[in-house]
């Protein structure tokens, strides 16, 4: 298990990091996961990487931690894609479209949520998404497909209605 930890901590860390940008945070989800991954290791089937499979351990164990606190998107999260352009008035309206975006996707039904937030925010591959997620490489990408034309059309509907 010291051999597993070392080999892939940083791995689990940086991919928890990457979502909650909080430094403390990725720790104590880092250690949780390890000590989860030991109480159900004989669980793991070898279909996929260990670092995957301790990625959603991590994934699942950030969820929990989200759905304890109420958030659905962490604040940091939506203060780091701010635009960086000079223009006052346009960085409040790209703020305003990434709030409206992010109000979007939090109505996506929870596996296209999670692709769209692993494929734009985590910028993982298809197959990385579907052995994640124990799907397929077409499943995440086809969803990925389908979350996208949901929140265009909604977009339009909005774009129409004003």
């Amino acid at each position: 298990m010291e051999e597993l930890y070392r080999e892939n901590a940083k791995i689990v860390y940086f991919y928890i990091f990457r979502q909650c940008k909080n430094h403390e945070l990725a720790e104590e989800i880092t250690q949780e996961t390890f000590l989860r991954a030991m109480n159900c290791v004989e669980t793991y089937d070898y279909s996929c990487k260990v670092s995957v499979w301790l990625c959603s351990i991590a994934k699942h164990i950030y969820w929990q931690h989200l759905r304890k606190c109420k958030r659905e998107v962490p604040t940091e999260y939506v203060e780091s894609q701010q635009n960086t352009s000079d223009n006052v008035e346009a960085q409040v309206l790209d703020r305003c479209e990434l709030m409206d975006v992010l109000e979007q996707i939090k109505k996506l039904p929870l596996p296209m949520r999670e692709v769209v937030m692993l494929r734009a925010s985590q910028q993982l591959s298809y197959r990385e998404i579907g052995e994640m997620m124990g799907k397929s490489e077409n499943w995440a990408r086809v969803t990925f497909y389908r979350a996208k034309t949901i929140l265009l059309r909604r977009r339009n509907e909005n774009e129409d209605s004003m």
